[in-house]
């Protein structure tokens, strides 16, 4: 296959503008790594004025192929925020056919680390998620809506493991179940018993909200590190717009309010009410707790 697609690709590795290709070829009869395809080739240039292209082709023998080209900095903000998760299993498992400078070689040894910086991000993106989801989950419960609840809780579960794999340094793999098993046992025994529980649907989403409640206050401070850490710098007191002007908080800017709240419903935020014109009316701001304790 990869002498069929040679010429295809040897055209880019002569552009100086290419940093490195990766091939994928597909392992089973359906693959949702490869889109279906029989080998993806993953093109990643220096810059370009369109940052994603993507090419199909199809082989006199019956197999098919993309091409993706991407621009080094779409692709590097793919990795920190999970905007595209299997971009990254491309470069884990993909065979490295061009590298110039070793530019691929460090691309996988970044994802092998994982630098603590980029793990608080992760960490601070799916825990808004979550929180999210969490709540969502107990106001379809409280509604009677016992089938959307159950959906709901699994993917607040789903939110929660890829919680505990960035934990513990492991960028999430789309085989996310698997990887948990290995890697937290816990997280992964509180899946397993809300899908294959005998109960009732009402009584599993009943049960789970009480476990999943124990499992997320416990995750709270760790999670949100980095949202703490942003808000500690400032040292003082701030409303939800001035935490949400601050540029690290965009990737999640849209569970922040979410997160803020959970937070100090906790106890690890303190609320302070600051006066406004109107009588009896407060503008809430954040301050965090010293003892960040739950």
């Amino acid at each position: 296959m990869e002498d069929l697609l040679r010429p295809i690709y040897q055209e880019r590795a002569s552009n100086p503008n290419t940093l490195g290709i990766i091939l994928i070829e597909r392992k089973t009869p359906d693959s949702p790594i490869t889109d279906n395809f029989d080998v993806i080739l993953l093109n990643i240039v220096g810059n370009s004025e369109i940052n994603w292209r993507e090419k199909h082709y199809e082989l006199y023998n019956g197999n098919t192929a993309v091409m993706h080209t991407i621009t080094d900095d779409l692709l590097r903000r793919w990795i920190d925020t999970n905007g595209y998760r299997k971009a990254i299993e491309w470069i884990v498992a993909g065979k490295a056919i061009f590298d110039r400078n070793e530019y691929v070689s460090g691309l996988k040894k970044q994802l092998r680390s994982f630098p603590f910086e980029k793990r608080d991000l992760r960490k601070a993106m799916e825990f808004g998620k979550l929180v999210k989801s969490y709540t969502e989950v107990k106001d379809l419960y409280m509604s009677e809506q016992y089938k959307d609840a159950f959906t709901r809780m699994v993917h607040s579960l789903h939110y929660l493991a890829r919680l505990a794999v960035i934990e513990k340094g492991y960028y999430p793999e789309v085989t996310l179940w698997n990887q948990v098993r290995k890697i937290d046992p816990e997280v992964y025994k509180l899946y397993d018993e809300l899908i294959e529980s005998h109960e009732e649907i009402a009584k599993r989403v009943q049960l789970m909200i009480l476990a999943a409640d124990f499992a997320i206050s416990r995750k709270a401070k760790v999670s949100a590190k980095h949202l703490l850490d942003i808000m500690e710098t400032k040292n003082n007191v701030l409303s939800y717009e001035e935490i949400k002007q601050n540029p690290s908080v965009k990737p999640y800017e849209l569970d922040l309010a979410a997160i803020l709240n959970y937070l100090t419903e906790k106890g690890i935020l303190s609320p302070v009410r600051i006066g406004t014109k109107g009588a009896g009316v407060y503008q809430r701001q954040y301050r965090v707790n010293q003892s960040r304790g739950i």
